[in-house]
């Protein structure tokens, strides 16, 4: 999240506790402050994990499947989703310590 969103975000929580914007638009902000998940190709993963000097095994492990479905993907015989794509795109941009 960049400085000027997190301002906003904490300038919104402040209004939403003092009453003058709703819970909705409170959602709406919270909702802006999401990392915004991308696919990944083969070679994003098998650079990705490269990168962090991890074996596919190990791989697995950060992301809790097995490390079949690490080949799998490597090889571009199936794709990441759901909470595997979400913490394959927090290690990009926030590193494996993110999601260890």
């Amino acid at each position: 999240m960049s400085d000027i969103l997190k301002t906003v975000h904490k300038t919104a929580t402040g209004l939403n506790k003092s009453g003058a914007i709703s819970k909705t638009t409170m959602r709406k902000f919270d909702t802006l402050c999401l990392t915004t998940v991308h696919e990944f190709g083969p070679e994003q993963i098998q650079a990705l994990r490269q990168r962090n000097n991890l074996s596919q095994p190990v791989l697995a492990r950060y992301l809790n499947v097995s490390d079949k479905v690490v080949k799998k993907w490597e090889q571009g015989l199936s794709k990441p989703k759901g909470p595997a794509l979400k913490m394959l795109t927090l290690a990009d941009k926030k590193g494996i310590d993110a999601i260890a």
